[in-house]
């Protein structure tokens, strides 16, 4: 699809402070920094515990626990948030002197998704006095049920947008309930997490708990934090900027964790110079590849192990596993391409949505397949594998502009017979339905987007922080890009634009574009496009490209050297 390079409108910066570099100023004033207070990441500027609908009821189980030392299940989930959540509780709550701590991660490909009946029923063998859930319950209506109906205490902690009814939990602690006022909708299962030991901890001082131990130190725990809320692709609004920058201030300063020093070396990164773009691109994806192909709880084991090559052995084996996630998710994006190629799709042609099934799919790399078709045609998608039972399994992602999960509740208000079951964000979602009603839910999936896209949200636009001043196009302003973060969802990393003179260009990586460029100033600079269409390149026709890309510094044995990271790369005549 023809992607569209757009300048963001000028935006008033008068409110930020004098002492930021003006280029830096104006990025922020485009992404809606309104005040300098926005910009503070220390740690006393995150939002109060209190304001967490239940957070009262929430401390009070745990508290009755931990005088009683009772057993506690935490039921986590199978992504990156889920690892991440489920390991700061493991941690966090034994550092409160909870002696008998456990958990448990239901088989996606089993059991799917949350708190399920299934897993319940396993959970009530087990006979835990108190099961926490993370990164799920607000949809687990009718496993909780079965889990209280054995006389097990639960304590729900999610960030799941909520349904018509709510579980029949003892308490519920999630910002995006209806009566919630905690201001950071956004926040992560592992941010809801982290919070409630904060909560924990704030009641176990007024109780004077601390007065014969010492209390925790509960900033240990942010470089788990900051890794889980970067991999759930959450919007980074202030608060969760603040948790993100100061999990990575712990990892440059080498206070992180065996597990995390571990991925970070698996994934050739470096630990003194990690960004939030190395946890999405590189650190969550060894994580993930655990509970999209295998077990999570060997994610989980890899953030608890204490010993660094427990560790190592432990990041390896998930770096294998990533590498068989990528080798599945290439065949099955060239078996959709295919599909997609025999409809023959143009920039002026693309449908609306796109909505595919095939029956010997991986259920653990859809999602990832349906973003990689997302990004490229710009359009809402959902891609379907093969279940159990005559059911299939969905994973969507959208586009701004389309909520995905009101969408799904909206099919499934006008259709009841459809879905089996959904749930899920504005951006992604997932859901269950018979396979003998694909024809129908495509058909009604695609009626639904088409009668709420417009025009303007079928383009496909890159915007970008315009061109870069001259004295800007250096190694310099590069670190200061860097340090101006962090960077991410609805926070985005500046883009810049240029039209380049094209020196040299070659294919690396089978599917890699190298390019040497040469700047108006004349100073010539290496350039890397990634995925890029192997029959259009390398073009030798081509003098000139225009460029939208980030300034970047590329490390490569001891050496630093500015680098272009092209986000849209076009040919100019």
């Amino acid at each position: 699809m023809k992607k569209l390079i757009v300048a963001r409108d000028h935006c008033d910066d008068s409110h930020l402070p004098n002492h930021l570099h003006p280029v830096i100023k104006q990025i922020y004033a485009s992404r809606r920094v309104n005040h300098a207070d926005e910009l503070d990441n220390s740690a006393a500027t995150l939002h109060d515990f209190k304001l967490f609908k239940d957070i009262d009821k929430a401390t009070a189980l745990l508290q009755e626990a931990l005088h009683t030392q009772s057993n506690v299940l935490i039921v986590g989930d199978f992504d990156a948030d889920g690892a991440t959540s489920t390991a700061t509780l493991m941690q966090g709550l034994a550092m409160f002197g909870f002696a008998h701590l456990d958990y448990l991660v239901p088989d996606r490909f089993s059991l799917g998704y949350g708190l399920s009946p299934a897993l319940a029923e396993q959970i009530v063998t087990m006979a835990p006095d108190l099961v926490i859930t993370v990164d799920n319950g607000i949809s687990c209506i009718a496993g909780i049920a079965i889990v209280k109906a054995a006389g097990i205490k639960v304590l729900v902690t999610d960030h799941h947008l909520q349904g018509e009814q709510l579980p029949n939990a003892d308490a519920i602690v999630n910002p995006n309930r209806h009566d919630c006022d905690f201001p950071s909708k956004s926040i992560a299962g592992v941010g809801v997490a982290f919070y409630l030991l904060i909560a924990l901890r704030s009641a176990l001082r007024d109780a004077g708990y601390f007065n014969s131990q010492p209390m925790p130190n509960l900033a240990e725990l942010l470089d788990i934090v900051a890794l889980g809320t970067v991999a759930d692709v959450v919007a980074l609004d202030a608060n969760n900027r603040t948790l993100v920058h100061q999990g990575l201030a712990r990892i440059r300063s080498g206070k992180t964790r065996p597990g995390i020093t571990a991925l970070i070396e698996v994934a050739n990164r470096n630990a003194a110079r990690l960004s939030a773009s190395d946890f999405g691109f590189s650190l969550a994806p060894r994580l993930n590849a655990a509970g999209r192909l295998d077990d999570m709880s060997l994610g989980i084991a890899c953030l608890l192990a204490t010993d660094i090559n427990q560790a190592r052995r432990i990041a390896s084996e998930l770096d294998s596993l990533n590498v068989e996630r990528r080798e599945i998710e290439q065949g099955m994006q060239v078996e959709a391409q295919a599909v997609l190629d025999k409809l023959a799709f143009s920039d002026e042609q693309t449908p609306d949505a796109i909505c595919l099934y095939q029956d010997d799919w991986h259920q653990g790399v859809i999602g990832i397949l349906a973003g990689r078709l997302k990004e490229k045609y710009h359009r809402p998608t959902v891609i379907f594998a093969g279940g159990d039972n005559g059911e299939i399994k969905g994973s969507c992602r959208s586009i701004e502009g389309l909520h995905m999960r009101d969408l799904l509740e909206r099919l499934n208000t006008l259709h009841p017979h459809l879905i089996s079951k959904f749930g899920g964000h504005a951006m992604a979602a997932g859901l269950s339905i018979n396979e003998q009603h694909f024809n129908e839910f495509k058909r009604e999936f695609e009626q639904a987007v088409s009668s709420q896209l417009s025009e303007e949200h079928k383009r496909c636009i890159i915007l970008t922080d315009g061109e870069l001043a001259d004295d800007c196009f250096s190694m310099e302003f590069a670190n200061v890009l860097k340090q101006a973060g962090p960077w991410g969802q609805q926070f985005p990393e500046p883009v810049f634009e240029h039209t380049f003179e094209l020196v040299q260009q070659r294919i690396v990586g089978e599917k890699h574009l190298k390019l040497v460029l040469k700047h108006r100033s004349g100073r010539l600079v290496d350039a890397i496009a990634f995925g890029v269409d192997v029959r259009a390149w390398p073009d030798t026709e081509v003098r000139f490209v225009k460029l939208a890309y980030q300034l970047d510094i590329n490390e490569f044995r001891g050496k630093f050297s500015l680098q272009l990271i092209a986000r849209e790369l076009q040919k100019v005549s």
